[in-house]
């Protein structure tokens, strides 16, 4: 088996301040011609949350988990950081991991599925970041796309049972069973349809929704859409889950659990775009809405990490639920263009 000395954590990045947004926005919508009145409208999002995205801490707290649960169960090998869009950037961290001498690095992508933006993008960004570090830049094997892995699949069912739960009292309290069954709602980022006719992003989003469902125990689930952006004219993946909500409030329907299993972690898109504007939507048509987390730093979901890492140190054979089996973790030179 291949030799490495470092895990790279490689993410999209987040402002953590007020000043810090402009600049990541310009950075996110970089080469893309979005109007300037768009950057700004985005913006005033961010400002609701003093500038924050939790994105960021939360990278923080899935390294410090993912650290001890390397170091408790190996393999034990530093861990380092890069974004996409701010700071730490990805180009930074790998001069820093040449500074240190790491000659080969593993790295973990903070998306589940393979799409152009959630895979091969970070991989071009990689090989962007390795050419302007130079010869001394580490090799790095990226860890396949996980979506149907057994133990992300067991974090989002245990997030959902929660949220769940929470309608449970109240549901006891108005005759339980003879109340209609809660609907359950999987999103994820929209993408351009000529985006997604060229990878397997509504396929794989398709089959971690029915695997989380059966496990569950539900028939009730629909996928949606979520944080669409772009121009009105470019048709995007749908529905939308405002639309959504919508539809199933005319069909009867008053109680919901969103599950966001499109995102790995409780960012701007989630907590924005769910927990504000669907919330809104939900509030003002008379559906009780309630949001489950993601996966986050869900002990199954650190320990998926530490699994993969030994199918590329260990050979340790890779898990996967459903018909898809595993994912390759070479892609093809046509993969998700």
């Amino acid at each position: 088996m291949a030799s490495y000395d470092a895990i790279l954590i490689v993410s999209f990045g987040g402002p953590e301040g007020m000043d810090h947004v402009i600049p990541f926005l310009e950075n996110v919508l970089r080469g893309r011609n979005v109007p300037r009145e768009r950057l700004l409208q985005v913006a005033r999002h961010y400002e609701m949350f003093d500038g924050i995205s939790p994105i960021n801490q939360q990278n923080r707290d899935l390294i410090s988990a993912l650290k001890v649960e390397l170091e408790t169960n190996g393999p034990s090998l530093p861990i380092y950081w890069g974004n996409r869009n701010w700071h730490p950037l990805l180009q930074d961290t790998i001069q820093q991991m040449a500074d240190d001498g790491i000659k080969r690095a593993l790295a973990f992508v903070t998306s589940a599925y393979s799409s152009y933006s959630s895979c091969r993008q970070y991989r071009q960004n990689i090989t962007d970041a390795q050419t302007e570090v130079g010869s001394l830049a580490p090799s790095i094997d990226k860890l396949r796309a996980f979506y149907n892995h057994p133990l992300f699949v067991e974090a989002n069912v245990e997030q959902i049972r929660i949220a769940t739960g929470r309608f449970d009292h109240s549901r006891t309290h108005r005759g339980g069973d003879s109340l209609p069954p809660l609907h359950l709602v999987f999103t994820a980022h929209s993408i351009p349809l000529s985006m997604a006719e060229n990878c397997d992003y509504t396929a794989q989003l398709t089959e971690t929704g029915s695997l989380i469902a059966e496990q569950l125990g539900i028939t009730n689930w629909q996928l949606v859409y979520q944080s669409r952006s772009g121009s009105p004219m470019q048709p995007w993946l749908g529905p939308d889950i405002t639309d959504h909500l919508r539809e199933i409030r005319n069909n009867g329907v008053t109680e919901v659990v969103v599950a966001p299993i499109g995102f790995v972690s409780d960012h701007m898109e989630v907590i924005y775009d769910l927990d504000v504007e669907a919330q809104k939507v939900a509030k003002e048509i008379g559906i009780n809405m309630v949001r489950a987390s993601t996966a986050g730093t869900h002990p199954a979901f650190v320990k998926m990490i530490r699994e993969l890492i030994l199918e590329k140190t260990a050979g340790s054979k890779p898990r996967a639920l459903g018909s898809r089996g595993p994912r390759n973790d070479v892609c093809a030179v046509d993969c998700c263009l």
